[in-house]
Formats: C-alpha cells, structure tokens, sequence
C-alpha cells in the first residue's frame, strides 16, 4: 500500500472544515403499489418503511465525516418541528449543530420522497427559498466568522435555498481570505457569478453551460477548455473543477491541467455523487496536493458512491484500498 497515499489519509483525520450553506432533510417513504387509488387517477403506496437523512449540506459532513473530517455545519433553519428532526438526525450522526441558527421566519427544507416499487412516485418540499433577511444574515455571519478562526478549509454549499445570497457570498469568501482559508464552492445557477475569488470552483456541465449561458453541449475537450477560460475570467478563481459525468473530470489551475476519465462502475444511483466529489476535493486542498491527485481522487470517490442505492456517503477504507491498487 502506497505510503504517501497513507500518510495523506491519515492527515485528513481531524481535519476541520467548515461548510456552509443550505443543510435539509431527506425523508423516504418505501411501500407497494398493487392498485389505484378509487378517488383519484394516482397509486396507492402501501407504505411500509420510513427513513429521514440528512441532505444537502448535511451530506457533505457525513461525507467529510467519513473520510475523517470534523464537519462543522454552518445555515440557517426553521423553528418546526423539521428542525427537531434535523437537528436529532446531526446528533445522531455524531455532528455537532454549534453553528446552526434556527429563525421563526424560515421552514427547514424538508424533501419526503415517496417510492412505490423502488419508483420514485412523488417528491413534496417543504420549504422557504427567499433570500434570507438583514438579521438572519447578520447572525449565521456572526456564527461563520467564530468557526473560521479554527478552520482548515470552507465549502460553501448552494443549493438556491436562501442561505447564500449575492449579499453574503462575497463577505464569507473575503473574510476566509483574510484568515487564509481557502474557500471551495459548489455552486447552482442562482448565484453562479457571486463566488469571484473563491479558490477553487466545482461546477458540473449542466450548472457550467447555464452560468455562462452556452449554448454548445460541451462535448469536445476544447469546448471544456474554453468554458473554464471564460468562468475564470469572470470570476477569479484560482482552480477549476468540472465534473463531466461519465467522462470524469476536468481540472484547470496554476498553469497546469488535467482530464481524469471515469473509471468504469456498476452505475446504481447517481444521487450525492457530488457532495462526495467536494467533499474530498476540499480535504485535498487543505492539505495541499498536487492538482492531478485532488482530481483522481475526487473523482474515483464519487464514482463509488454511485455503486450504491441512495445518497451515501463514501467509505474511507474503500477509497484508499482501490486509489492505492490504481497506483494514485
């Protein structure tokens, strides 16, 4: 087993990052469908299993949790009883919620998917998307800025829920600078152009293509090329990362660039692919590895959680037992 790989994953072990954003729970409500319903033209599910996890945000800390991490969940919720379930499902996952701020003026995002047959049948929300108000802000601000002082790296967590917002995106990435953190974003359409001079920036070809509004469908190496040149551009970011699906990965950054493919997988669930993805980018750069190897390894960790049904998070020991036998 290769010692530098070892040596690195060892020095993830109380690694703390910090993650903000929009954090939520995914419930699910598994059953059969033997008939339809007399009162309207939709199944009935004969529900039998009910599960909550904890989603958005909170997937990527069970994912940096996983890999050794101290996640420290930085967003703000509701005042329901959403947010006692959030809240049990953290302390249940051995999290701490010391930085999230619960606001009567906020429904905590809550997604019941409801699956008949292994199909999924209806998603409901629960849920508030506006940005949040001046105080709000001012408080999960406040909360940011006590976590920072201890550290290592910032994933900031978008989700278009609210919590991030053109007025608080630029001061959360200006005051990570100022302490030397650096900031990795995973972005949605919404605020795609707020994150200038985060450090590295980890859209997938979909979030690229809308941000910067093209029309091509990206499918040539070129084509990747010249999108990350104009995002660069517009938004100063150091790194680039590019999840390209089942083509890998692409990644851009101090003079030097790479295009992982994919390794090839017993596809079963796509779902949180991407929470892994950022999750081990960010530990990587903290602990400053080459480029190349931040993207090898990112992308082979999401490859496997995508071997497994639902969102999972990635396995510790599986990830370096098979980057070990790619020789990584």
């Amino acid at each position: 087993m290769s010692q530098e790989l070892n040596n690195l994953f060892s020095s993830f072990q109380g690694l703390k990052v910090l993650i903000v954003g929009d954090v939520m729970v995914d419930k699910y409500i598994f059953g059969k469908v033997n008939r339809m319903s007399p009162e309207a033209p939709v199944p009935v599910v004969d529900a039998s299993v009910f599960e909550a996890r904890l989603g958005g945000a909170g997937n990527v800390a069970l994912n940096v949790h996983a890999m050794g991490g101290i996640p420290i969940l930085c967003s703000v919720i509701g005042e329901d009883a959403e947010a006692d379930d959030l809240r049990q499902l953290i302390k249940q996952a051995g999290l701490t919620d010391r930085a999230i701020m619960g606001s009567a003026k906020r429904k905590t995002t809550t997604k019941t998917r409801i699956i008949g047959n292994n199909k999924q049948i209806v998603r409901i929300d629960h849920e508030i998307t506006s940005e949040l108000d001046y105080l709000d802000t001012y408080y999960m601000e406040e909360h940011f800025n006590r976590e920072l002082e201890q550290a290592d790296v910032v994933i900031m967590e978008d989700y278009n829920k609210g919590v991030l917002h053109s007025l608080n995106i630029a001061k959360l990435i200006d005051n990570a600078k100022k302490a030397g953190v650096p900031v990795v974003v995973d972005p949605k359409k919404q605020n795609f152009d707020a994150y200038k001079g985060c450090t590295l920036f980890k859209p997938n070809l979909k979030e690229i293509k809308e941000g910067l509004g093209i029309g091509g469908d990206l499918s040539d190496d070129q084509s990747v090329r010249e999108a990350v040149a104009a995002l660069e551009k517009q938004l100063g970011n150091a790194i680039s990362m590019v999840t390209l699906s089942e083509r890998g990965v692409y990644i851009h950054g101090q003079n030097e660039e790479h295009f992982i493919p994919a390794h090839l997988r017993n596809i079963a669930d796509v779902s949180g692919a991407g929470d892994t993805v950022i999750s081990v980018a960010a530990m990587c750069l903290a602990r400053k590895t080459s480029l190349r190897l931040l993207a090898e390894l990112s992308n082979l960790a999401g490859g496997l959680v995508c071997e497994s049904t639902g969102v999972v998070p990635i396995k510790r020991d599986l990830l370096l037992k098979e980057a070990t036998a790619l020789n990584l």
